[in-house]
């Protein structure tokens, strides 16, 4: 698949997301979806992604840096939120805190087989 082909995928997923429109998460994830080396699978994957907007109401996913290799995608992605309790382990409650995420997919078939993702939790203690 060309690299902006890829890319263009890559922003239709961050799209879905953004909309929470859970119904067409599966034309951009894959029904064997792996998160962190382990499988999830979509259903996992999407309750998931709905925990996350529970925990976070207003979150949005916004792309700081993107790299395509086919069939990998490499992303910064940049998150400016209000958690409403405890996010990773802190007590965050409320407080409008900054972080990002660097996140690694790999790509079949034009949907999302596998997620590798670390998030800067040290960011988040070091406003709080």
């Amino acid at each position: 698949m060309p690299k902006a082909e890829l890319e263009r995928i890559y922003r239709r997923y961050i799209d879905c997301l953004n909309a929470r429109d859970w119904n067409n998460l599966d034309r951009v994830v894959g029904e064997d979806v792996h998160y962190n080396a382990e499988r999830v699978g979509l259903s996992g994957y999407r309750a998931m992604l709905e925990r996350d907007f529970r925990a976070i109401p207003d979150l949005r996913f916004n792309i700081g840096l993107i790299a395509c290799d086919p069939p990998h995608v490499a992303s910064r992605l940049l998150f400016d939120c209000t958690p409403v309790g405890e996010l990773f382990g802190l007590p965050v409650n409320g407080r409008r805190v900054s972080f990002s995420e660097n996140v690694f997919y790999q790509f079949r078939e034009r949907r999302i087989a596998a997620v590798w993702s670390v998030i800067d939790k040290a960011a988040i203690a070091a406003q709080l």
